[in-house]
């Protein structure tokens, strides 16, 4: 885990640095990503996922959570009732006008 310098720097773990190719005097990017920070590596650009990226992403991310509550013995619970929307219309209604 890095700490946050009274300049704001952070440390980067030399293993990561490794990893993705990171060398002193490379420029990095942070990107604001929900209520998460994203860091691009040197030559990454940073772009905003199309509507049917995100959902293929939560589909994903839906699934794995329902394959770790099966695991840990819990049931899914499916909704009761229709909700009225569906997860498309969540991304069509963030979107400003």
């Amino acid at each position: 885990m890095s700490k946050v310098t009274s300049k704001l720097q952070v440390t980067l773990p030399k293993a990561l640095a490794d990893q993705f190719g990171i060398r002193p005097g490379d420029e990095i990017q942070w990107v604001a990503a929900g209520d998460s920070i994203r860091v691009l590596p040197p030559g990454r650009v940073a772009h905003a996922l199309s509507a049917r990226e995100r959902l293929r992403l939560f589909d994903e991310a839906t699934q794995r959570h329902a394959e770790r509550q099966k695991k840990r013995g819990r049931k899914i619970r499916k909704a009761a009732s229709p909700r009225g929307w569906t997860r498309e219309d969540l991304y069509e209604r963030a979107r400003p006008r």
